[in-house]
């Protein structure tokens, strides 16, 4: 009998990115998963911070050099890909050097200060789903984890829900501790209509002011179920993933409980 697979999505993993209680929590899910029984794949974006050579990155020809056009700006994608031991999971990185280098400014290793973070979550998305998709590879359950992901959601169901690899896959979207981030480009509503969301499902979000919460808003609206891993999350926030009625799962002090974890996948699959 084949093995259920389930496809992390996350904005961090350690020792790709030095430990901290997001890194570490993105290591230990797909480690803990696959010693469960499961097939297991993740995706995490090439921070400037992850040394390709320490780490062993290397290129993957077949899954890269596609353009993804972003407000009439063509910007290359990059597939690496690791082995992450001693589980030997496969680790695949989306790369571009406009969105991903590090820079002297940035406050932590995902540069949440920068002006830019419309379009990096914009692209990594459309990259992850891109690569996702070669890959023919149809999991159960697909994890985003972090600011970063929180488009994959909304992709899934209003670009890639007819393909056959994601068609019954049942989504869940954590919202993690993050720094301080820079206000969002209102700009980012027309920039996903012209990837092709339609405009009644972006009316919602439009605002002269964008925060990440509007990014957390539209991966809680697109998703089956929310796990909540801020232990500082925005009352507000809270308040509108009950009023969604969404299964929710609250683990804000991060904590390493794998049988927490998969009681909430299988009860969205049941």
């Amino acid at each position: 009998m084949a093995k259920e697979r389930i496809l992390f999505i996350t904005q961090e993993i350690t020792p790709y990115i030095s430990a901290n209680p997001v890194s570490s929590l993105g290591k230990f899910l797909p480690v803990s998963m696959q010693d469960k029984g499961f097939e297991v794949r993740t995706f995490m974006p090439k921070f400037g911070a992850v040394n390709e050579r320490r780490n062993q990155l290397h290129e993957v020809i077949r899954l890269s050099g596609i353009n993804i056009n972003i407000d009439d700006n063509d910007h290359p994608l990059v597939i690496k890909v690791a082995s992450l031991q001693p589980s030997r999971i496969q680790v695949y990185f989306i790369d571009n050097d406009d969105f991903f280098q590090k820079l002297e400014s940035d406050i932590d290793v995902s540069g949440v200060n920068r002006e830019d973070n419309d379009e990096r979550a914009i692209f990594f998305s459309r990259g992850t789903m891109e690569t996702a998709k070669k890959l023919r590879w149809d999991p159960k359950i697909i994890h985003c984890s972090g600011w970063i992901t929180s488009l994959i959601p909304i992709y899934i169901k209003r670009l890639y829900g007819d393909d056959l690899s994601f068609k019954n896959s049942k989504i869940v979207y954590s919202i993690q501790p993050a720094k301080d981030m820079a206000p969002i480009n209102p700009k980012i509503i027309n920039k996903l209509k012209a990837e092709g969301i339609s405009s009644r499902d972006l009316k919602k979000y439009a605002s002269d002011t964008t925060d990440v919460n509007t990014l957390h808003k539209i991966g809680i609206d697109y998703a089956h179920g929310i796990i909540v891993n801020d232990p500082e999350i925005d009352p507000s926030l809270l308040d509108y993933i009950k009023e969604s009625g969404k299964p929710l799962l609250m683990a804000p002090d991060m904590e390493l409980d794998a049988d927490k974890y998969l009681e909430f996948y299988n009860s969205l699959c049941n």
